[in-house]
């Protein structure tokens, strides 16, 4: 919506964790460090944790990325409260394998027929899952007896394992203690810094092509960094509704006080969203019936009227931003026609 405005060719703040957008921050350079130094072990398993939105989808894209076109075999899994059965299922046919209506023994089987071939051809299985810390315990230990597979004396399955911050104290629960031992390296993902915010969105403008100088302010990255706490999907939802309002407003330079409105904005939009307000008669009242509005108007405090009155106001402001959107798309829809 907004690029052609910003002579864009891509959206510079998509939340799909595309392997071109790659920022590698400090934080980011060492977790890939890490994997690496995982990987060059040739087993067990490495463990990467960050706060949600902190990229290590991103980070474990890019490295699916390098990886490709050389000797390992990768499979990638997102895991949702998977337990021991889903688990090896979910695993067998991350690999490409038949799953469906089989016992476990014929998984398992399959599975290791499957790792050991490859392993003789001099290809390295991988197995990749994201959103670990939905791994039960019987699951992770099924993992962990995967790992314990060998072909001679190489190994038939490394193991990445992504998940949240809670998933370390997963880890140090005494069950975990086999799979602890398996671990080969572990590192915590945090947040970028005040610095690395800035270079991170401009990376990513210019990953997109802007070429046009300078579009956010100095300071406009010290409220940006501050609101988002250096997440890095924050930023993207952040900077994607920054850049939306920049459009809509017709500014080609964001400063900090533009940073505020949005902020302001998004503030506004959730204070009233699905919300209710209460009468003086202690009845709770839909603000968007307006029948109901109209026959206990005498009975609403006037805190209340000013609360419909601030809403009313924001729904107003909302729409006349969204009116120069609504008259550009029916302008290309009509082939340069607009409609009246």
């Amino acid at each position: 919506m907004y690029e052609s405005f910003y002579n864009l060719r891509d959206k510079p703040f998509q939340l799909n964790p595309d392997p071109r957008f790659y920022f590698p921050s400090q934080g980011h350079k060492r977790a890939f460090a890490y994997l690496e130094y995982g990987l060059s072990q040739g087993e067990g398993i490495t463990i990467i944790t960050g706060d949600v939105g902190s990229g290590k989808t991103l980070l474990a894209n890019s490295l699916t990325r390098k990886l490709a076109g050389g000797d390992f075999l990768t499979a990638q899994l997102m895991s949702h409260h998977m337990a021991e059965d889903d688990a090896l299922r979910s695993v067998v046919a991350a690999f490409g394998l038949e799953a469906e209506g089989l016992a476990k023994s014929a998984l398992l089987k399959s599975l290791e027929e499957y790792l050991r071939l490859a392993v003789r051809q001099y290809r390295r299985p991988l197995l990749l899952v994201d959103e670990a810390q939905y791994l039960d315990a019987r699951a992770l230990e099924e993992l962990r007896m995967l790992t314990n597979y060998y072909e001679g004396d190489r190994p038939l399955l490394q193991c990445i394992l992504l998940g949240h911050p809670e998933f370390r104290d997963v880890m140090l629960s005494p069950m975990m203690e086999q799979l602890v031992q398996r671990v080969t390296t572990a590192f915590h993902l945090g947040p970028l810094e005040r610095i690395e915010t800035e270079q991170y969105i401009k990376h990513r403008l210019t990953t997109a092509g802007w070429s046009g100088g300078t579009l956010f302010s100095s300071d406009a990255f010290d409220v940006i960094h501050e609101y988002t706490a250096g997440i890095p999907r924050r930023i993207n939802t952040f900077c994607d509704r920054a850049l939306l309002f920049g459009y809509l407003e017709g500014k080609r330079h964001l400063d900090a006080a533009a940073m505020r409105e949005v902020i302001a904005d998004i503030d506004k939009e959730r204070q009233s969203g699905p919300s209710t307000s209460r009468t003086a008669a202690g009845a709770v009242l839909d603000t968007n019936n307006v029948d109901a509005l109209l026959a206990l108007a005498s009975g609403v405090d006037s805190q209340s009227i000013e609360e419909l009155k601030e809403r009313m106001e924001n729904l107003t402001r909302t729409v006349n931003r969204l009116v120069p959107i609504v008259r550009k798309i029916l302008f290309n829809v009509s082939g340069g026609k607009e409609n009246q």
